[in-house]
């Protein structure tokens, strides 16, 4: 397998796994099945339909996302790849990101954390928001530039879910580090990302 395939499959795998998670804590309304803090059970339970529709949104933007990258699906299906666009800008990220918006003021952590979830739905609106503006201009390089950055956000959901063992195993206190990890879910991905755009290219010269 391409290292381009495998990158693909790990990402489509992590990324159906993270969403099933969101799934069957939040929207079937079994919060305490996941190892949170229990003042986070009780915003829960206060902002239930806000946090589900939160969390439902960001499940169908992680599962949509990996394909809309798909070379051999785009040129084949054009139609399947706007319409799957779509279903991702706007399910995905606009309600996802304007219920994280909203519920950013009630994340646990203080105010490191609601600045740290509250920028990140800003820029999870803006860089979707700016995809469909390239698109509508026929500018598509931008286009997939911008989907890039904004996978790289809708991604936090993946690797937020990743530090948490990390900071347990290393016998930190839950109140201790989840402000920190409002900030390295999604910071760390959107300088991967860019360093991506700005990476050399190399070209293989031809006589």
């Amino acid at each position: 397998m391409k290292p381009k395939s495998w990158s693909f499959a790990a990402t489509l795998l992590l990324s159906v796994g993270v969403a099933g998670y969101a799934v069957w804590v939040y929207v079937t309304g079994d919060v305490q099945r996941a190892p949170v803090h229990p003042a986070m059970v009780a915003v829960f339970q206060e902002h239930r339909a806000l946090i589900t529709t939160h969390a439902a949104a960001a499940a169908l933007a992680l599962l949509l996302g990996p394909f809309q990258f798909l070379d051999r699906l785009r040129a084949a299906r054009p139609r399947l790849h706007r319409a799957l666009g779509y279903l991702y800008l706007v399910l995905g990220v606009a309600v996802g990101g304007l219920s994280g918006l909203l519920l950013a003021r009630h994340s646990f952590g203080g105010l490191v954390s609601h600045l740290g979830f509250g920028l990140l739905a800003v820029l999870w609106l803006f860089t979707g928001a700016m995809a469909v503006v390239a698109a509508k201009a026929h500018r598509f390089a931008d286009h997939r530039t911008w989907m890039i950055r904004n996978f790289a956000l809708t991604f936090a959901a993946v690797t937020l879910r990743l530090y948490l063992p990390l900071f347990f195993i290393a016998g930190l206190r839950f109140e201790n580090f989840y402000p920190a990890v409002a900030w390295l879910a999604w910071v760390p991905n959107l300088l991967i990302a860019e360093w991506w755009f700005l990476r050399p290219r190399t070209t293989t010269a031809h006589t």
